[in-house]
C-alpha cells in the first residue's frame, strides 16, 4: 500500500533527483566529449546534438545494473526497516546535496566526480542516521568505492598510451604516415566498434552476466560487428577519403558517405556539394592562445621535417601546389550574448524582436561559447612542447575520435545514472510498496527522464566543463583525442560490467596525462590543472557528505508540535 502521507517527500525527491541528474549532465557529460571539442573535431552544437543521444542509450539500455549497486551498497538497510519514511527521508537528503554540490561546482567550471558526490551523500546520510556505513572491502562498499578512485586512471592512463602508442609508432612516425594512415584506419574505426559491441552484449538487461549469455555467442558478435565494420570501412569510407584527402575534393562531406565506391569515379555525381575553394582540412594545431598570435612565433616547433616545410611556408606558390595543408587563420568564436543580445538591444524591452533574441539566447547559450582558446602563457608553453603531425593523417582521426567520443558518452550514460536515480529509486519503491522494498528494478521510465536530463543539462552548461577540461591539460589533437577517450570508454564500461561506481572524470584524467606523456616530457602536461581537478576528488565527498547529513541530521531532529 502506498504511503500517501509521505508524498510530499516524495515529490521533493523528484524535484531534486530531476536537478541531480541536470547538472550530471552539465559537469560530468563533459568529460566524453571535451578532446573532441578541444581537438576542433566537433563543434559544441554538434556534441550538444550527440549527448542528448548518446546519453540517453547508455542510461536506458545500460544503466540498471550500477543502479542497484549504489542503491543497496553504501549504507545499511536494515536501520531503516519498519520504518520507511525514515529511508525516504534519507535518501531525499542524499539527492539534496548531491545536487547541492554539483550545482555549486559546475557552476564555478570545477570538475567533480559525481560518482563521488552521490558516495558522499549517502554516507553522510548513513552517519547522520545512525546506519552502517559499508567502510569495509565488500561488494559496493566505500573502500572498494574508494579504491576505484586511484584504480581508474590508472588503468585509464594504461590503456590509452597503448592505444596512443599503436598509433603514434604505428601510424604518425613513420616515413609516409598520411598512407600507412589510409590503410589502418579502417581498423581503428571496426576495432572501435568492436568494442562497443561487447559491452552492449554483456550489459544488455536480457544478458545479466556474460557466463548465462555464452562467451561463444559474445565472441562471435564481436568478431561479426569487427569484420563487418571492416568491409563497410573499406567499402564506402576509404573512398570518401581518398576523394576528399588525396583528391582534395572540398565539395565532399561526410553525408557523402554513401555513395562509397562511386567516389571512386572521375566526375562522380555529388548531392548537396559543399563549397568547392572551401578547406579541405583544417589546421588541428592552430594556435588556441588567445592573447597575441605572434607570441608563437618564437617558439620551438617540433613537427617532422616534411610537415614543418609545408606548414611554415606562407607563399602563394605553395597554395597553389599544396593548399591541403595551408593552416587556417585564427578565427574568432562570437560569444552568444554578442550573437544573439547585441542585435535587439537597442529595443523596447517587450519588442518581440528582442523577445525572440532572448528566448534564442536562453536554448543556444550553452552551445555556442569558445570553448578551445585560452589566455594563459604557461599553458601555451605547455602545447608547445607536444609533437604536432601531419593534418591530413589527423583528420584521418576525426572519424574514429567522433566514435570513440559516442563510446565514451554510452559508458557515461550507463554508469552515472545510478548517481541520479539511485537514491530516488529507492524512496519511489519504498513509497509504492509501503515499507523498506529497496530491490523492486527501476522503472525504464525513470531511466528515459535520467537519460534525457543528462543530456540537457551539457547542452545547457555543458560548456564550463569543457573549458575546464579540453586542451588545459595538454595538446589536443584528433589522433591523440580518440586515444584518450577509447582508453576511458574501456574502463568506465569495464567497471559497469563488475558493477563498480567509477569516476569518468578521473578515467578521462588519467587517460589524459597517459597520453600526454607520450610525448617523452614531463613538461607536456599542465600539472597545475591535473593538481586543480585531483583537488576536486579530495573535497567531493566530505562536502557532499557534509550538506547531505546537515539536511538529514536536521529533519531527524526538528521540533513539531
Amino acid at each position: 500500500m502506498a504511503l500517501t502521507k509521505y508524498s510530499w517527500i516524495l515529490a521533493l525527491i523528484t524535484i531534486f533527483f530531476t536537478v541531480s541528474s541536470f547538472m550530471n549532465g552539465a559537469n560530468d557529460v563533459a568529460n566524453s566529449y571535451a578532446t573532441s571539442v578541444a581537438a576542433r573535431t566537433l563543434t559544441m552544437p554538434q556534441v550538444g546534438f550527440l549527448s542528448m543521444i548518446t546519453e540517453f542509450v547508455g542510461a536506458v539500455a545500460l544503466g540498471n545494473r550500477v543502479t542497484s549497486t549504489i542503491k543497496n551498497g553504501i549504507i545499511s538497510i536494515d536501520r531503516f526497516e519498519g520504518n520507511p519514511g525514515s529511508l525516504m527521508l534519507a535518501m531525499g537528503s542524499a539527492e539534496m546535496g548531491s545536487a547541492m554540490w554539483l550545482t555549486i561546482a559546475t557552476s564555478i567550471g570545477y570538475p567533480v566526480s559525481t560518482t563521488q558526490t552521490i558516495v558522499g551523500a549517502l554516507v553522510g546520510v548513513g552517519i547522520a542516521a545512525d546506519s552502517p556505513v559499508a567502510w569495509a572491502w565488500d561488494d559496493g562498499s566505500v573502500s572498494q568505492v574508494a579504491a576505484s578512485w586511484a584504480i581508474a586512471p590508472l588503468l585509464a592512463a594504461c590503456f590509452s598510451a597503448i592505444l596512443f602508442a599503436t598509433v603514434k609508432f604505428g601510424v604518425l612516425e613513420r616515413r609516409d604516415p598520411f598512407q600507412i594512415g589510409l590503410r589502418a584506419i579502417p581498423f581503428y574505426l571496426a576495432f572501435t566498434c568492436a568494442v562497443l559491441a561487447l559491452f552492449i552484449v554483456v550489459e544488455a538487461p536480457t544478458a545479466p552476466s556474460l557466463e548465462e549469455f555464452g562467451g561463444g555467442k559474445a565472441t562471435g558478435i564481436v568478431l561479426g560487428v569487427f569484420f563487418g565494420i571492416l568491409a563497410l570501412a573499406f567499402i564506402f569510407f576509404v573512398p570518401y577519403i581518398h576523394r576528399r584527402l588525396v583528391k582534395q575534393d572540398a565539395r565532399i562531406k561526410f553525408y557523402h558517405l554513401p555513395l562509397g565506391p562511386l567516389l571512386w569515379k572521375e566526375n562522380p555525381y555529388i548531392y548537396w556539394p559543399a563549397n568547392p575553394d572551401g578547406p579541405v582540412v583544417i589546421d588541428y594545431y592552430e594556435n588556441a592562445y588567445s592573447s597575441t598570435d605572434s607570441a608563437m612565433e618564437n617558439l620551438p616547433d617540433s613537427r617532422d621535417a616534411s610537415e614543418k616545410d609545408v606548414k611554415t611556408a606562407d607563399t602563394s606558390a605553395l597554395e597553389k601546389a599544396n593548399p591541403l595543408l595551408v593552416p587556417t587563420a585564427h578565427t574568432r568564436i562570437v560569444e552568444p550574448e554578442e550573437r544573439f543580445l547585441a542585435p535587439t538591444k537597442h529595443l523596447p524591452t517587450f519588442h518581440p524582436a528582442r523577445l525572440l533574441s532572448l528566448v534564442k539566447w536562453f536554448l543556444f547559450q550553452g552551445v555556442t561559447r569558445d570553448c578551445v582558446s585560452h589566455s594563459t602563457p604557461h599553458l601555451r608553453d605547455t602545447h608547445a612542447r607536444a609533437k604536432k603531425y601531419d593534418n591530413r593523417v589527423e583528420h584521418l582521426f576525426t572519424y574514429a575520435q567522433v566514435l570513440s567520443a559516442m563510446l565514451m558518452s554510452i559508458a557515461h550514460g550507463s554508469n552515472d545514472v545510478a548517481n541520479a536515480i539511485g537514491p530516488w529509486a529507492a524512496a519511489y519503491s519504498t513509497y509504492r510498496a509501503g515499507e523498506v522494498a529497496t530491490k523492486v528494478p527501476t522503472p525504464v521510465w525513470a531511466l528515459v527522464i535520467a537519460g534525457f536530463l543528462l543530456g540537457a543539462g551539457f547542452w545547457f552548461f555543458g560548456f564550463k566543463i569543457i573549458r575546464a577540461l579540453g586542451n588545459r591539460i595538454t595538446q589536443m589533437s584528433p589522433s591523440r583525442g580518440y586515444c584518450m577517450e577509447l582508453g576511458a570508454a574501456i574502463t568506465v564500461l569495464l567497471a559497469s560490467r563488475l558493477g563498480l561506481p567509477v569516476s569518468t572524470t578521473q578515467c578521462l584524467t588519467g587517460a589524459t596525462v597517459g597520453v600526454a606523456l607520450m610525448n617523452f616530457d614531463i613538461k607536456a602536461v599542465n600539472w597545475r590543472q591535473v593538481a586543480f581537478i585531483f583537488s576536486g576528488w579530495i573535497l567531493t565527498l566530505p562536502c557532499a557528505g557534509l550538506l547531505s547529513g546537515l539536511v538529514m541530521g536536521m529533519a531527524l531532529n526538528t521540533p513539531h508540535l
